[in-house]
């Protein structure tokens, strides 16, 4: 049965809606639950209440994001069973198993852990309190371990073993197909991506209460920290994305021309392209703006090397360069600017200005989002450049969709769209409120109670205790 090119169409959207969603919450609760674990560290080593208002106060956010991680991560492994069944027939020898590791270690770790550092420092003493924050955060680090190799193993597929019906069985060694080509550096990319949108949130909520006139030692504290994250983890998650980069090239030569713009070969050096409109249609950059030999100084570190463009590979071999040109500018361009707010932050910092100088705390709460606006580009940037294929270079987008007809795609999407812009609208909505009040001396703790109305209401336990501390 031939696929109709519609419902294709459809399905990849309804893919990409459902995972950018759900691409919001995992970063922070991997970054959040780091921040509670150190917050929670300072405060047993330092006996400062301080760092204990700040983890009751993060942990409240911190609860409703890891509900609605958890809920959004669902509906995509539902969608492997219903949109995309022969890739999951193909490749779930492989995939399979490495997504259920995640599930038996990761997740169990978290969900084991996850009530006693909710609702039990005053039930199981500090250190045990402060072991289980702890466990959370491993775990939520042991979870993208198992995702990104799975992801990582699509990307740059080895280890495996074809089947008489064309399935991707597993080779001899595990060890082969977890620890793939481009795995180490799409782990590290992205774990440090998590921690840096964590910072910038976490800077902008403190900026944000400095300029309301909000200077508590509290508000402070976590503006310092956040700004010497930032200051420390943004020259590096440039440097391995430099790396990063150069594995792609290796690996993945058409997702690398097609984000540079290089549609034709330079064999004396290729240009960095800042600016330009891609044209699939007649492989060319219109209205190109680039500073010569750059592109091979970057991806070569040689401004005379030669280079080799989109020209090379068959139009049926490549990616959607318009998308990919633009998502990819858009991820560095932010990631430069996380770079100037750490910048400048040391040199507040060293003037002795950090708490008063209005255009810093400004210039915090505009970046407060953008971590995850640059994390969202770099996973289309990723997944687009993969195109045309699912496991890369071997089984194509548009023979892994199950047999359905565009009218059920097409509804699946609208209840999708329906549906998460209500939930998580609303969930999104609560962090913020929670977001616009500061922390305070004492900050009240999550505890699970019986809230009466509240519980009628339909919210989770986890939301009762949050909506107590607000009340």
């Amino acid at each position: 049965m031939l696929t109709d090119p519609t419902a294709l169409l459809l399905a990849r959207w309804q893919f990409a809606f459902t995972v950018s969603f759900h691409f919001l919450f995992p970063p922070f609760t991997i970054g959040l639950s780091a921040y509670l674990a150190v917050l929670e560290g300072l405060w047993l080593k330092t006996g400062k209440a301080l760092y204990l208002d700040l983890f009751r106060y993060w942990l409240k956010i911190f609860a409703i994001n890891f509900a609605m991680g958890v809920v959004s991560g669902i509906v995509l492994s539902y969608q492997f069973g219903t949109n995309w069944a022969v890739f999951s027939d193909k490749a779930g020898p492989v995939v399979g198993p490495l997504m259920a590791y995640e599930v038996l270690t990761a997740f169990f770790l978290e969900a084991g852990f996850l009530g006693v550092m909710l609702f039990g420092m005053e039930k199981v003493g500090r250190g045990l309190h402060f072991a289980a924050t702890v466990c959370v955060a491993a775990g939520t680090l042991l979870s993208s371990f198992w995702i990104l190799a799975a992801n990582s193993w699509m990307q740059t597929p080895q280890g495996f073993e074809m089947g008489a019906n064309g399935q991707f069985l597993p080779g001899p060694s595990w060890w082969t197909i977890i620890f793939n080509p481009s795995f180490p550096y799409r782990l590290v990319h992205t774990v440090t991506a998590s921690f840096l949108a964590t910072a910038l949130v976490v800077g902008g909520v403190a900026g944000w209460h400095l300029l309301r006139g909000n200077g508590t030692p509290q508000v402070k504290k976590m503006f310092s920290m956040a700004m010497w994250m930032a200051a420390l983890v943004a020259p590096i998650q440039i440097a391995i994305g430099d790396q990063h980069g150069l594995n792609t090239l290796e690996h993945q030569p058409a997702k690398v021309l097609a984000l540079e713009g290089d549609y034709d070969s330079h064999p004396d050096g290729a240009p960095l392209y800042l600016f330009g409109i891609p044209n699939d249609r007649t492989q060319h950059l219109d209205y190109a703006v680039g500073i010569p030999k750059l592109g091979s100084l970057i991806l070569k570190h040689d401004p005379n090397a030669p280079l080799a463009g989109l020209d090379t590979i068959p139009d049926d071999q490549q990616p959607p360069a318009a998308i990919v040109f633009w998502s990819f500018r858009l991820m560095v361009g932010l990631g430069l600017l996380m770079f100037a707010l750490g910048l400048l932050s040391l040199w507040a910092r060293w003037r002795g200005t950090l708490y008063r100088s209005r255009f810093l705390h400004r210039f915090a709460v505009l970046m407060s989002p953008m971590g995850f606006v640059a994390i969202i580009a770099g996973w289309v940037t990723t997944e687009v450049g993969r195109q045309p294929y699912l496991v890369y270079g071997l089984l194509r987008t548009r023979e892994s969709m199950s047999p359905l007809g565009a009218p059920a795609v097409a509804t699946s999407l609208l209840a999708f769209v329906v549906v998460y812009f209500a939930v998580f609208g609303v969930g999104i909505w609560y962090i913020l409120r929670l977001m616009h009040r500061p922390p305070q001396e004492q900050e009240p703790r999550l505890k699970d109670v019986d809230a009466g109305p509240i519980r009628t209401a339909g919210i989770t336990p986890a939301a009762q205790g949050t909506a107590e501390g607000e009340l």
